[in-house]
């Protein structure tokens, strides 16, 4: 078959590509996500179509990027259940009080700017969606954190176990789980206009809906996986078909409520028990799969989609600045500000605030489902892209130079 040959060429580029691009970041202490968010980039129009179009249009043909696209979907399902399931709802109960101020902080201030920053150019960017759906996407597009990359970095500069650590993480985990339920509702508000279905009529019916739904994962899916899912027990091979099943029919039941199929793959991950061998085993299994093949084949894909191009002007690319300026103000500055507020130190609340800037993946992820939905326009996409890339980068250079190895070393680990 035809089809499966060129699905086959496709997927060794695309590896071949994320896995050299990767090696090269890990030898300049970068996330080896960064160097395969670049080779989806590099083998798109951005660069390959553009010194070698008929080489890309060879690989990756208009017509035949069904395969890779389903793939690509599979990937993100997986990896969104695995985000949630790194959240810890008992735990953010608990976290301190600044926390959550800072968390709600970082979220609440990123939305504003990004909705002001949408109204200014809707004129000029917007993709025909109305202003409303356009302006809270972009808000909520801004204030989104990569739980998981920022866990990767924690972990491999040492601070995972740190105050600056653990303050992060759980401001992540907050920022990630309210930006999902925002998603969720600006789905719901976007999709009868973007999709010709529903009326505007049937929004009352469609919230009802995605209420009902997150009640009952909350309230009775998740206790019974409590009982029949131990979470001291690895999964055998039984068990792990249940949960693929239990995530398949989230997936599918989000996405007949009109809220996109990645939050209900999400809200599978949340609802399930934390902690112990079967976190570890679930997460291992999924992982295996998903982070070595199928999460590359949604960066090249997310690359085919992004075109550096388009940013054809002087007024473009000023415009692409104030988008990352904002993001990184909004994100990084007041975070820290909120943090200091609570009686850490300067250096510490910075160092916080550039972790939680770290956009990387998810911000792809909501990126694709704006562009699915025609929320967003070619070349306001490609921008969020590059704003992207950039708050990720940035991250392990900045914190090495605020906050540094010997203070590292100095902080006091938590228990």
């Amino acid at each position: 078959m035809p089809e499966l040959k060129l699905l086959f060429l496709q997927m060794a580029v695309v590896l071949a590509a994320a896995k050299l691009l990767g090696a090269a970041c890990r030898l300049i202490r970068q996330p080896e996500v960064v160097g395969e968010m670049a080779a989806g980039i590099l083998l798109g129009p951005s660069l390959l179509g553009h010194v070698a179009p008929g080489v890309m249009n060879g690989i990756f043909p208009a017509s035949g990027m069904g395969p890779l696209y389903a793939l690509s979907q599979v990937g993100l399902v997986l990896f969104m259940f695995v985000v949630g399931l790194e959240v810890r709802p008992g735990e953010l109960r608990k976290s301190a009080r600044a926390v959550v101020v800072a968390s709600q902080a970082s979220i609440v201030a990123p939305f504003i700017c990004g909705v002001v920053v949408a109204l200014g150019v809707y004129g000029r960017l917007g993709s025909g969606a109305p202003r409303l759906p356009f302006a809270l996407f972009l808000g909520a597009a801004m204030g989104i954190t990569a739980f998981p990359v920022l866990a990767r970095i924690l972990a491999d500069s040492g601070l995972m176990h740190t105050r600056v650590g653990q303050i992060a993480l759980s401001c992540a985990a907050v920022d990630d789980v309210s930006a999902w339920c925002l998603l969720a509702v600006i789905t719901v508000i976007a999709r009868p206009h973007t999709s010709g279905g529903a009326s505007g009529g049937a929004l009352p019916l469609r919230f009802l809906g995605l209420g009902a739904y997150v009640a009952a994962m909350l309230f009775v899916v998740r206790p019974i996986l409590r009982r029949v899912l131990p979470p001291s027990e690895r999964p055998g091979p039984g068990r792990f078909a249940a949960v693929m099943i239990l995530l398949l029919v989230s997936v599918w039941t989000t996405e007949a409520l009109a809220v996109h199929a990645l939050f209900g793959a999400f809200l599978a991950g949340v609802v399930m028990p934390g902690g112990g061998l079967l976190e570890a085993g679930l997460r291992e299994r999924i992982e295996s799969i998903t982070v070595a093949m199928l999460l590359p084949l949604f960066f090249a894909y997310n690359g085919l989609r992004t075109s550096v191009t388009l940013l054809d002007s002087a007024e473009l690319w000023a415009l692409c600045g104030l988008v990352v300026v904002v993001a990184i103000g909004s994100k990084l500055l007041v975070s820290a500000v909120t943090i200091r507020a609570s009686g850490m130190s300067w250096r510490e609340s910075l160092a916080v605030g550039v972790l939680v800037n770290t956009r990387g993946l998810v911000e792809l992820v909501i990126l694709n489902v704006g562009l699915d939905l025609h929320i967003l326009s070619p070349t306001l996409f490609s921008m969020m892209v590059i704003m992207a890339l950039a708050t990720t980068v940035m991250t392990s250079p900045l914190l090495d130079w605020i906050y540094p190895e010997r203070l590292r070393s100095q902080a006091a680990v938590l228990s």
